[in-house]
Protein backbone atom coordinates (compact mmCIF):
# COMPACT_ATOMS: atom_id res chain seq x y z
CA UNK A 1 0.00 0.00 0.00
CA UNK A 2 1.34 3.42 -0.94
CA UNK A 3 0.71 5.39 2.28
CA UNK A 4 -1.03 8.74 2.39
CA UNK A 5 1.59 10.76 4.27
CA UNK A 6 4.54 9.44 6.23
CA UNK A 7 7.42 11.46 7.69
CA UNK A 8 10.79 11.73 5.99
CA UNK A 9 13.25 10.99 8.81
CA UNK A 10 16.37 10.75 6.68
CA UNK A 11 18.21 13.69 8.24
CA UNK A 12 19.78 14.13 11.67
CA UNK A 13 16.79 12.82 13.64
CA UNK A 14 18.48 9.68 14.98
CA UNK A 15 21.70 11.51 15.88
CA UNK A 16 19.89 14.26 17.74
CA UNK A 17 17.78 11.75 19.64
CA UNK A 18 20.94 9.95 20.70
CA UNK A 19 22.32 13.28 21.89
CA UNK A 20 19.25 13.65 24.12
CA UNK A 21 19.72 10.19 25.58
CA UNK A 22 23.44 10.73 26.19
CA UNK A 23 22.80 14.06 27.91
CA UNK A 24 19.75 12.73 29.85
CA UNK A 25 17.79 15.82 28.75
CA UNK A 26 14.71 14.00 27.53
CA UNK A 27 11.90 15.97 29.15
CA UNK A 28 10.73 19.58 28.84
CA UNK A 29 14.11 21.22 29.44
CA UNK A 30 16.99 20.94 27.01
CA UNK A 31 18.89 22.78 24.29
CA UNK A 32 16.85 21.38 21.41
CA UNK A 33 13.67 23.08 22.68
CA UNK A 34 15.32 26.51 22.55
CA UNK A 35 16.84 25.79 19.15
CA UNK A 36 13.56 24.52 17.73
CA UNK A 37 11.71 27.63 18.88
CA UNK A 38 14.35 29.83 17.28
CA UNK A 39 14.16 27.92 13.99
CA UNK A 40 10.36 28.16 13.95
CA UNK A 41 10.25 31.90 14.63
CA UNK A 42 12.86 32.55 11.95
CA UNK A 43 10.95 30.51 9.36
CA UNK A 44 7.64 32.13 10.30
CA UNK A 45 9.04 35.66 10.32
CA UNK A 46 8.00 36.34 13.91
CA UNK A 47 9.72 37.68 16.97
CA UNK A 48 9.37 34.50 18.99
CA UNK A 49 7.79 31.06 19.25
CA UNK A 50 6.68 28.91 22.17
CA UNK A 51 6.83 25.16 21.57
CA UNK A 52 3.93 23.12 22.95
CA UNK A 53 3.06 19.47 23.40
CA UNK A 54 0.57 19.52 20.49
CA UNK A 55 -1.05 21.89 18.05
CA UNK A 56 -4.35 21.60 19.92
CA UNK A 57 -2.63 22.53 23.17
CA UNK A 58 -1.11 25.51 21.37
CA UNK A 59 -4.51 26.67 20.15
CA UNK A 60 -6.02 26.31 23.62
CA UNK A 61 -3.33 28.27 25.43
CA UNK A 62 -3.25 30.92 22.67
CA UNK A 63 -7.00 31.46 23.02
CA UNK A 64 -6.66 31.79 26.78
CA UNK A 65 -3.80 34.25 26.31
CA UNK A 66 -5.91 36.57 24.12
CA UNK A 67 -8.72 36.52 26.69
CA UNK A 68 -11.20 33.82 25.65
CA UNK A 69 -13.28 32.80 28.67
CA UNK A 70 -16.11 30.54 29.72
CA UNK A 71 -19.38 31.18 27.84
CA UNK A 72 -17.70 33.20 25.05
CA UNK A 73 -18.00 32.62 21.31
CA UNK A 74 -15.07 32.17 18.93
CA UNK A 75 -15.66 32.56 15.19
CA UNK A 76 -14.43 29.48 13.33
CA UNK A 77 -14.93 28.08 9.83
CA UNK A 78 -16.91 24.85 10.00
CA UNK A 79 -14.59 23.39 7.38
CA UNK A 80 -11.75 22.45 9.71
CA UNK A 81 -10.46 19.53 11.76
CA UNK A 82 -12.38 19.09 14.99
CA UNK A 83 -9.29 19.98 17.05
CA UNK A 84 -9.89 23.64 16.21
CA UNK A 85 -13.33 23.50 17.81
CA UNK A 86 -12.07 21.35 20.69
CA UNK A 87 -9.52 23.99 21.65
CA UNK A 88 -12.36 26.51 21.85
CA UNK A 89 -14.42 24.12 23.97
CA UNK A 90 -11.48 23.60 26.32
CA UNK A 91 -11.76 27.30 27.16
CA UNK A 92 -15.40 26.75 28.13
CA UNK A 93 -16.35 28.69 25.01
CA UNK A 94 -18.31 27.71 21.91
CA UNK A 95 -17.57 28.03 18.18
CA UNK A 96 -19.67 30.31 16.00
CA UNK A 97 -19.40 28.41 12.73
CA UNK A 98 -18.89 30.22 9.43
CA UNK A 99 -18.70 29.20 5.79
CA UNK A 100 -15.59 29.32 3.61
CA UNK A 101 -15.07 30.64 0.10
CA UNK A 102 -14.97 28.31 -2.89
CA UNK A 103 -11.76 29.94 -4.14
CA UNK A 104 -9.76 29.20 -0.98
CA UNK A 105 -11.66 26.83 1.36
CA UNK A 106 -10.83 29.36 4.09
CA UNK A 107 -12.93 31.77 6.16
CA UNK A 108 -15.10 34.05 4.02
CA UNK A 109 -14.17 37.68 4.90
CA UNK A 110 -17.30 39.17 3.32
CA UNK A 111 -19.52 36.86 5.34
CA UNK A 112 -17.48 37.63 8.45
CA UNK A 113 -17.97 41.37 8.09
CA UNK A 114 -21.67 41.06 7.23
CA UNK A 115 -22.51 38.88 10.24
CA UNK A 116 -20.51 40.99 12.66
CA UNK A 117 -22.38 44.05 11.39
CA UNK A 118 -25.85 42.50 11.53
CA UNK A 119 -25.69 39.93 14.34
CA UNK A 120 -23.50 41.63 16.93
CA UNK A 121 -23.53 44.85 18.93
CA UNK A 122 -20.85 46.80 20.74
CA UNK A 123 -19.98 45.35 24.13
CA UNK A 124 -19.63 48.65 25.93
CA UNK A 125 -19.81 52.40 25.56
CA UNK A 126 -16.35 52.47 23.96
CA UNK A 127 -17.44 50.23 21.13
CA UNK A 128 -14.62 47.72 21.69
CA UNK A 129 -15.58 44.05 21.56
CA UNK A 130 -18.87 42.58 20.36
CA UNK A 131 -21.88 40.76 21.76
CA UNK A 132 -23.61 38.12 19.65
CA UNK A 133 -27.20 39.35 19.71
CA UNK A 134 -29.04 35.99 19.34
CA UNK A 135 -27.16 34.33 22.20
CA UNK A 136 -26.02 37.28 24.30
CA UNK A 137 -22.49 35.82 24.35
CA UNK A 138 -19.31 37.80 23.87
CA UNK A 139 -17.45 37.26 20.60
CA UNK A 140 -13.99 36.83 22.11
CA UNK A 141 -11.82 35.82 19.14
CA UNK A 142 -11.70 34.92 15.46
CA UNK A 143 -9.91 31.73 14.42
CA UNK A 144 -9.20 31.58 10.68
CA UNK A 145 -7.81 28.24 9.49
CA UNK A 146 -5.01 27.95 6.92
CA UNK A 147 -6.60 25.00 5.14
CA UNK A 148 -4.14 22.44 3.71
CA UNK A 149 -1.35 24.94 4.39
CA UNK A 150 -2.99 27.73 2.34
CA UNK A 151 -3.18 31.00 4.30
CA UNK A 152 -6.61 32.52 4.63
CA UNK A 153 -7.11 36.03 3.22
CA UNK A 154 -5.58 37.51 6.34
CA UNK A 155 -5.30 41.17 5.32
CA UNK A 156 -9.06 41.29 4.96
CA UNK A 157 -9.75 39.19 8.06
CA UNK A 158 -7.27 41.07 10.27
CA UNK A 159 -8.68 44.43 9.13
CA UNK A 160 -12.21 43.30 10.05
CA UNK A 161 -11.02 41.94 13.38
CA UNK A 162 -9.27 45.18 14.30
CA UNK A 163 -12.30 47.22 13.25
CA UNK A 164 -14.54 45.26 15.61
CA UNK A 165 -11.98 45.03 18.42
CA UNK A 166 -11.68 41.23 18.31
CA UNK A 167 -8.33 39.38 18.57
CA UNK A 168 -7.33 36.80 15.96
CA UNK A 169 -5.71 33.41 16.61
CA UNK A 170 -4.88 31.64 13.35
CA UNK A 171 -4.95 27.86 13.15
CA UNK A 172 -1.88 27.53 10.94
CA UNK A 173 -1.41 23.84 11.77
CA UNK A 174 0.10 22.67 8.43
CA UNK A 175 1.18 26.05 7.06
CA UNK A 176 4.86 26.34 8.01
CA UNK A 177 6.68 27.30 4.81
CA UNK A 178 3.62 28.97 3.27
CA UNK A 179 3.61 32.63 2.25
CA UNK A 180 0.88 35.25 2.08
CA UNK A 181 1.39 38.07 -0.44
CA UNK A 182 5.08 37.26 -0.32
CA UNK A 183 5.25 37.37 3.47
CA UNK A 184 6.00 34.45 5.81
CA UNK A 185 2.88 32.99 7.38
CA UNK A 186 3.66 34.53 10.76
CA UNK A 187 3.41 38.01 9.27
CA UNK A 188 -0.23 37.72 8.18
CA UNK A 189 -1.77 39.97 10.82
CA UNK A 190 -3.01 37.50 13.43
CA UNK A 191 -2.34 38.29 17.07
CA UNK A 192 -1.07 34.74 17.46
CA UNK A 193 -0.77 31.77 15.09
CA UNK A 194 -0.32 28.09 15.89
CA UNK A 195 1.56 25.36 14.04
CA UNK A 196 1.20 21.59 14.46
CA UNK A 197 4.08 19.13 14.15
CA UNK A 198 2.02 15.94 14.28
CA UNK A 199 3.37 12.83 12.58
CA UNK A 200 1.66 13.45 9.23
CA UNK A 201 2.71 17.10 8.92
CA UNK A 202 5.37 18.23 6.45
CA UNK A 203 7.62 19.04 9.40
CA UNK A 204 7.08 16.73 12.35
CA UNK A 205 8.40 16.37 15.87
CA UNK A 206 6.39 13.19 16.33
CA UNK A 207 3.83 15.30 18.14
CA UNK A 208 3.89 18.91 19.17
CA UNK A 209 3.00 22.43 18.19
CA UNK A 210 4.15 26.02 18.49
CA UNK A 211 2.53 29.38 19.15
CA UNK A 212 4.09 32.21 17.14
CA UNK A 213 3.69 35.97 16.98
CA UNK A 214 5.22 39.38 17.54
CA UNK A 215 3.27 40.28 20.68
CA UNK A 216 5.91 39.69 23.33
CA UNK A 217 3.48 40.10 26.21
CA UNK A 218 1.01 37.57 24.79
CA UNK A 219 3.76 35.06 24.04
CA UNK A 220 5.19 35.48 27.53
CA UNK A 221 1.74 34.64 28.90
CA UNK A 222 1.55 31.60 26.59
CA UNK A 223 4.89 30.39 27.91
CA UNK A 224 3.87 31.00 31.50
CA UNK A 225 0.51 29.25 31.18
CA UNK A 226 1.94 26.29 29.28
CA UNK A 227 4.51 25.77 32.05
CA UNK A 228 1.89 25.31 34.82
CA UNK A 229 1.93 29.08 35.57
CA UNK A 230 4.81 28.53 37.94
CA UNK A 231 6.48 31.60 39.47
CA UNK A 232 10.10 31.38 40.52
CA UNK A 233 12.07 28.37 41.69
CA UNK A 234 9.58 27.29 44.35
CA UNK A 235 6.26 25.57 43.88
CA UNK A 236 4.21 28.73 43.62
CA UNK A 237 1.68 29.18 40.83
CA UNK A 238 -0.35 32.31 40.15
CA UNK A 239 -2.97 30.93 37.74
CA UNK A 240 -4.60 27.70 36.72
CA UNK A 241 -1.99 26.77 34.12
CA UNK A 242 -1.34 23.82 31.85
CA UNK A 243 1.48 21.34 31.36
CA UNK A 244 1.77 21.91 27.62
CA UNK A 245 5.55 21.91 27.27
CA UNK A 246 7.31 20.20 24.39
CA UNK A 247 9.98 17.67 25.36
CA UNK A 248 13.61 17.88 24.33
CA UNK A 249 13.13 14.56 22.52
CA UNK A 250 10.34 15.99 20.38
CA UNK A 251 12.29 19.16 19.71
CA UNK A 252 15.35 17.16 18.66
CA UNK A 253 13.33 15.52 15.89
CA UNK A 254 11.82 18.89 15.04
CA UNK A 255 15.23 20.54 14.70
CA UNK A 256 16.40 17.85 12.28
CA UNK A 257 13.23 18.37 10.26
CA UNK A 258 13.54 22.16 10.25
CA UNK A 259 17.04 21.87 8.83
CA UNK A 260 15.36 20.53 5.68
CA UNK A 261 12.25 22.73 5.71
CA UNK A 262 12.79 24.23 2.27
CA UNK A 263 13.38 20.84 0.65
CA UNK A 264 10.39 19.24 2.35
CA UNK A 265 8.02 22.03 1.32
CA UNK A 266 9.44 22.03 -2.21
CA UNK A 267 8.76 18.30 -2.47
CA UNK A 268 5.16 18.81 -1.34
CA UNK A 269 4.65 21.57 -3.90
CA UNK A 270 6.13 19.45 -6.66
CA UNK A 271 3.70 16.62 -5.90
CA UNK A 272 0.80 19.08 -6.09
CA UNK A 273 1.97 20.34 -9.51
CA UNK A 274 2.44 16.83 -10.87
CA UNK A 275 -1.09 15.85 -9.87
CA UNK A 276 -2.55 19.02 -11.35
CA UNK A 277 -0.77 18.50 -14.66
CA UNK A 278 -1.62 14.81 -14.82
CA UNK A 279 -5.34 15.30 -14.19
CA UNK A 280 -5.86 18.46 -16.25
CA UNK A 281 -7.68 16.49 -18.97
CA UNK A 282 -10.16 14.80 -16.61
CA UNK A 283 -13.57 16.42 -16.54
CA UNK A 284 -14.33 14.85 -13.15
CA UNK A 285 -11.40 16.65 -11.48
CA UNK A 286 -11.16 20.12 -9.99
CA UNK A 287 -7.85 21.24 -8.51
CA UNK A 288 -7.38 22.25 -4.91
CA UNK A 289 -7.62 26.02 -4.36
CA UNK A 290 -4.76 28.29 -5.41
CA UNK A 291 -5.77 31.94 -4.95
CA UNK A 292 -3.28 34.54 -6.14
CA UNK A 293 -2.74 36.00 -2.67
CA UNK A 294 -0.79 33.06 -1.25
CA UNK A 295 1.58 30.19 -1.95
CA UNK A 296 0.42 27.13 -0.08
CA UNK A 297 2.72 24.80 1.84
CA UNK A 298 0.72 22.01 0.11
CA UNK A 299 0.50 19.80 3.18
CA UNK A 300 -1.98 17.45 1.50
CA UNK A 301 -2.74 17.08 -2.19
CA UNK A 302 -5.41 15.29 -4.15
CA UNK A 303 -8.49 16.00 -6.23
CA UNK A 304 -11.96 17.39 -5.89
CA UNK A 305 -13.92 14.64 -7.62
CA UNK A 306 -17.19 15.49 -9.33
CA UNK A 307 -18.34 11.88 -9.67
CA UNK A 308 -18.54 9.35 -6.83
CA UNK A 309 -15.66 10.18 -4.49
CA UNK A 310 -16.33 7.13 -2.28
CA UNK A 311 -16.05 4.88 -5.33
CA UNK A 312 -12.76 6.47 -6.35
CA UNK A 313 -11.29 5.98 -2.89
CA UNK A 314 -12.41 2.34 -2.87
CA UNK A 315 -10.90 1.79 -6.31
CA UNK A 316 -7.57 3.24 -5.20
CA UNK A 317 -7.41 1.19 -2.02
CA UNK A 318 -8.12 -1.99 -3.97
CA UNK A 319 -5.13 -1.09 -6.15
CA UNK A 320 -2.87 -0.61 -3.14
CA UNK A 321 -3.06 3.17 -3.01
CA UNK A 322 -4.16 4.83 0.20
CA UNK A 323 -6.79 7.53 -0.34
CA UNK A 324 -8.83 9.30 2.29
CA UNK A 325 -11.68 11.74 2.65
CA UNK A 326 -10.93 15.07 4.24
CA UNK A 327 -12.43 16.86 7.22
CA UNK A 328 -16.04 16.22 8.11
CA UNK A 329 -17.21 19.75 8.98
CA UNK A 330 -17.60 20.79 12.59
CA UNK A 331 -21.33 21.50 12.32
CA UNK A 332 -21.87 17.81 11.49
CA UNK A 333 -19.95 16.65 14.57
CA UNK A 334 -22.05 15.61 17.57
CA UNK A 335 -20.40 17.90 20.17
CA UNK A 336 -21.08 20.99 18.02
CA UNK A 337 -24.41 20.17 16.40
CA UNK A 338 -26.12 22.94 18.35
CA UNK A 339 -23.48 25.63 17.85
CA UNK A 340 -24.56 28.87 16.15
CA UNK A 341 -23.75 28.96 12.46
CA UNK A 342 -24.13 30.85 9.23
CA UNK A 343 -25.34 29.29 6.02
CA UNK A 344 -22.72 26.73 5.00
CA UNK A 345 -23.34 26.28 1.27
CA UNK A 346 -19.70 26.02 0.18
CA UNK A 347 -18.72 23.75 3.06
CA UNK A 348 -21.65 21.44 2.38
CA UNK A 349 -20.75 21.31 -1.31
CA UNK A 350 -17.05 20.53 -1.13
CA UNK A 351 -16.35 18.27 1.81
CA UNK A 352 -17.80 15.04 0.42
CA UNK A 353 -15.99 15.41 -2.91
CA UNK A 354 -12.42 15.76 -1.66
CA UNK A 355 -10.08 12.81 -2.19
CA UNK A 356 -6.67 13.06 -0.52
CA UNK A 357 -3.95 11.22 -2.45
CA UNK A 358 -0.52 10.00 -1.34
CA UNK A 359 1.71 13.02 -0.85
CA UNK A 360 4.60 12.07 1.43
CA UNK A 361 7.56 14.35 0.80
CA UNK A 362 9.65 11.25 0.01
CA UNK A 363 7.10 9.79 -2.45
CA UNK A 364 9.03 8.25 -5.33
CA UNK A 365 8.40 9.02 -9.01
CA UNK A 366 7.31 5.42 -9.49
CA UNK A 367 4.78 5.65 -6.68
CA UNK A 368 3.54 8.97 -8.02
CA UNK A 369 3.06 7.49 -11.49
CA UNK A 370 1.17 4.54 -10.02
CA UNK A 371 -1.24 6.84 -8.16
CA UNK A 372 -1.85 8.85 -11.32
CA UNK A 373 -2.52 5.73 -13.36
CA UNK A 374 -5.02 4.49 -10.78
CA UNK A 375 -6.93 7.78 -10.75
CA UNK A 376 -6.90 8.36 -14.51
CA UNK A 377 -7.33 4.74 -15.59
Amino acid sequence: MIPLAVPDLSGNEARYLQDCIASTYVSSIGPFVDRFESMISEAAGTGAAVATSSGTAGLHVALVAVGVQHNDLVILPSFTFIASANAIAQCGAEPWLFDVTAESWTLDPDLLRARLETETRAEGAGGIGRIHIPSGKRVAAIMPVHTLGLPADMDAIADIARGFGIPTVADAAPAIGATYKGRPVGQCGANLSVFSFNGNKTVTSGGGGAVIGDDGEALALVRHLSSTARTGAGYDHDRAGFNYRMTNLQAAVGCAQMERLDDLVAAKRRIRRVYEDAFAHLSEVENFPSPDWAESACWFSGVTWHSDADALRAKLREAGVDAKPFWKPVHLQKPYAGSPRTELDVTEDIWRRIVILPCSSNLTDGELARVIDCVAG
